[in-house]
């Protein structure tokens, strides 16, 4: 190697590295939490439809979701602060133990907020349905479209970008739809709506997960 090329590939690298670390999570950050979902056993009557909630704390946050949707086994395996990089590596405890019909994930927002872009996201989304495809082949899968809220309104570029890249890809896919949250948490001056938050401006109150069942339930097959 010349000397030029070594001075460049010193100048580079430590940029480089520190792109490969800002990037990356260590997915065993979560063992406490999945240790918690593998715990947990739901009895189901035969002919009961399972649906299976997934994600990051939105989900999580939503423990009540058995109560909207009563004429299923509601089943919520969010676990807080996730991005789809560890749902995909936890895929098996979050999701395929289940044996669910359908699964509801909400994922992106945490790695938005963590400068992934919107491309390398959907990337992902794509391992994870593929991996779902291949161990549960009749199973209906919904994207929940990112969230706006107050916390991360400044991102609100990347998090449009996000959206419609999920859904160009549900649009070519007859086993993944894609669920739109976002007009409906927007006030009718386009910002996200204030009274449907908690104090974080992140997370959602009641207010909130109401705007979210009048539009997943028609989701629900």
């Amino acid at each position: 190697m010349s000397s030029l090329r070594l001075i460049r590939f010193t100048v580079i690298l430590p940029f480089l590295l520190s792109f490969i670390v800002a990037n990356a999570q260590d997915p065993h950050r979560f063992d406490n939490e999945i240790a918690q979902i593998r715990l947990k056993d739901y009895q189901v009557t035969k002919g009961e439809k399972v649906v299976v909630f997934t994600g990051s704390s939105s989900i999580r946050m939503w423990t009540d979701v058995q109560k909207y949707f009563p004429d299923v086994v509601a089943i919520n395996t969010g676990f807080g602060g996730s991005h789809m990089s560890d749902l995909l590596y936890f895929a098996n405890e979050t999701i395929i133990k289940f044996r669910p019909s359908e699964v509801f994930i909400y994922e992106g927002d945490n790695d938005l907020d963590a400068k992934k872009t919107p491309e390398a996201i959907l990337a992902t989304t794509k391992q994870l349905i593929d991996k779902l495809r291949d161990k549960l082949p009749d199973l209906q899968i919904v994207l929940i479209s990112a969230k706006p809220s107050l916390a991360r309104w400044k991102l609100k570029n990347s998090f449009i970008r996000l959206n419609q890249l999920f859904r160009d890809y549900c649009n070519g896919q007859p086993d993944v739809r894609f669920a739109n949250i976002w007009d409906s948490m927007l006030g009718t001056d386009g910002t996200p709506r204030k009274d449907i938050f908690l104090e974080d401006g992140l997370h959602m109150n009641k207010t909130g997960y109401g705007l979210w069942f009048n539009v997943l339930k028609a989701y629900i097959n």
